[in-house]
C-alpha cells in the first residue's frame, strides 16, 4: 500500500529547504502564499507538523546525523535525513518513515542517486537513534541569537527557555463570554489569568463553540495586555498593529468604541473576518499607525518587533531570521509610542506591548519613553491581575513574561507589557 504520507514529507521538506536556505522564508509567508493549499486537510496539518517538529529538533537531528555522515549533502538531503531522523526519534514505525524518504529522494530529478545514503543513514538513525535522542539536551538557539538573550536573562533562564521552546505549546483560547463554561465546552482548563487551554486539540475549525463564534486563538501572554488596560464600556480605544485582531475582539468584547489599524491590507482583511466570525464590531482603518489621528480615550500599541518570545509556536523565527533587521524595528518602536501620546487624551492610558524576549524592545523603550515625556508615568497597579505573578513586574514598572514561566501548565509566549498614563 502507497504512504498516505508521501505528499505531507515532501511539502515538509520543500519548506524547510525554504526556511533554512540561502535566502531564508518564514513559514508564516509560505503558508499565505499557498505552499500547502493543494493537500488535503490532514496531509497540510501534517506537512506543518512535520516541519515544525523538524525545526524545534533541528540541533538533536543534526548532531545524530553527523555520526553517519563523512560530508554535508545537499540541503534537500539533510532536510530529508531531518524529517525522518525526527519521525524515527518519536516513534515512527522504522520501515514506513525510511521506504518513504527513500521514495522522495527517488522521485527527485537530481537527487535520486543518493536514495543510497538515505536509506543507509536512516536504517542506521531507526537501529540506535530513539535512545540516543532521548539523552540529548533541549536544543539550543542559533548562537546569533543565545548571546543577547543570555546575556539580557543568564544562562539558566535561557536553558528554561530552551526546554520550553522544545516542548511546544498547547491550544490557548480566549472566550468571547464565560471562560468557565467554555472550559468546559472543550474538555479545557482555565487558567488563573482567565484563557483557556487545550491539549492535542486538533483541527481548530472543528472544535465545539468554533463556527458559532464562541471564543478566539490567542496565546495566554497575548491576552494580558487587554486585560491591564481594562477597557470600559462606551470608552474610545485605539488598537494601533491589531492584525490579526485577538486583542481587537477582546476590547470589542469588552464594550468598548474600538477603532483597529493596521498597516498591511491581507492582515486587515483577516481582522474582519475574525470580527465577523465571533460577532463584535469595530472600525477598521488600513494604514500606518503613525497616520492615524483622533483623540482616544485608551491606547494598545501592539508594536512590530522581533517576535523573538513566539519562538515556541514558530520555530522558524531564528533560522529564518538573524537579527538584520531589529535596530530598523527599535527606532519604529519610540516612534509609534511618541506618536500614539499624540493621540492620546489627558489622563488616558497607553499600553505599550511587544511580543520580544529582548529588553531593548520592552523594558528599554519604556525607560527611554519616561525620559521623552514629562507628562507620563508607569501604573505599576495596572499590572496586579489574576494570575500575573509580582516577581514579574521589572524595575521600570512593566511586565516580563517569558517561555519558561509556568513551565508545569505548559508555558507561554515571551512578551513585554507596560501601562503608560497621560497627566490629566
Amino acid at each position: 500500500m502507497a504512504d498516505t504520507g508521501v505528499q505531507a514529507r515532501r511539502s515538509a521538506v520543500y519548506m524547510l529547504d525554504q526556511i533554512l536556505g540561502d535566502e531564508p522564508r518564514l513559514m508564516s509567508e509560505l503558508l499565505a502564499g499557498g505552499v500547502l493549499d493543494k493537500l488535503p486537510p490532514d496531509d497540510r496539518a501534517r506537512a506543518q507538523r512535520l516541519a515544525v517538529e523538524t525545526l524545534r529538533g533541528l540541533e538533536r537531528a543534526d548532531r545524530l546525523l553527523q555520526k553517519h555522515l563523512n560530508k554535508q549533502p545537499p540541503l534537500t538531503i539533510r532536510n530529508v535525513l531531518r524529517v525522518g531522523t525526527v519521525e524515527l526519534c518519536q516513534g515512527g514505525a522504522a520501515h514506513g518513515v525510511v521506504n518513504a524518504m527513500v521514495n522522495l529522494v527517488s522521485s527527485h530529478n537530481k537527487l535520486s542517486h543518493l536514495k543510497g545514503l538515505t536509506n543507509a543513514v536512516l536504517r542506521k538513525i531507526a537501529t540506535d537513534g530513539p535512545e540516543a535522542w532521548a539523552a540529548l539536551r533541549a536544543p539550543r538557539l542559533p548562537k546569533w541569537l543565545r548571546g543577547p538573550l543570555i546575556e539580557a536573562w543568564g544562562p539558566d533562564a535561557m536553558a528554561a527557555m530552551e526546554t520550553a521552546h522544545f516542548s511546544g505549546a498547547p491550544l490557548d483560547l480566549t472566550a468571547k463570554g464565560d471562560a468557565k463554561a467554555l472550559a468546559a465546552l472543550v474538555g479545557g482548563t482555565l487558567l488563573e489569568t482567565g484563557t483557556v487551554r487545550v491539549e492535542n486539540a486538533g483541527q481548530v475549525s472543528a472544535m465545539p463553540g468554533f463556527a458559532e463564534g464562541e471564543w478566539w486563538v490567542q496565546d495566554a501572554a497575548a491576552a494580558i495586555p487587554v486585560q491591564v488596560l481594562a477597557p470600559q464600556k462606551g470608552e474610545t480605544v485605539l488598537d494601533l498593529c491589531a492584525a490579526p485582531g485577538g486583542k481587537t475582539m477582546q476590547l470589542a468584547a469588552a464594550g468598548a468604541e474600538v477603532t483597529a489599524v493596521d498597516s498591511s491590507v491581507p492582515r486587515m482583511v483577516r481582522v474582519k473576518e475574525n470580527l465577523a466570525r465571533v460577532g463584535l464590531t469595530a472600525k477598521t482603518l488600513t494604514k500606518d499607525a503613525r497616520a492615524v489621528k483622533g483623540s482616544f480615550d485608551a491606547i494598545l500599541l501592539d508594536a512590530p518587533c522581533s517576535a523573538t518570545g513566539t519562538m515556541r509556536r514558530h520555530p522558524d523565527l531564528p533560522y529564518a531570521k538573524d537579527g538584520s533587521e531589529f535596530g530598523d524595528l527599535i527606532e519604529l518602536q519610540g516612534k509609534l509610542i511618541d506618536h500614539a501620546w499624540t493621540l492620546l487624551k489627558p489622563g488616558g492610558r497607553l499600553v505599550f506591548c511587544t511580543c520580544s524576549l529582548l529588553p531593548d524592545e520592552g523594558e528599554v523603550q519604556v525607560d527611554e519613553a519616561l525620559e521623552r515625556h514629562e507628562d507620563m508615568t508607569v501604573d505599576r497597579d495596572a499590572l496586579r491581575r489574576d494570575g500575573v505573578s509580582e516577581d514579574w513586574i521589572t524595575t521600570e514598572g512593566g511586565l516580563r513574561l517569558r517561555p519558561d514561566f509556568w513551565a508545569d501548565q505548559g508555558g507561554m509566549d515571551g512578551f513585554y507589557i507596560a501601562c503608560l498614563r497621560k497627566a490629566g
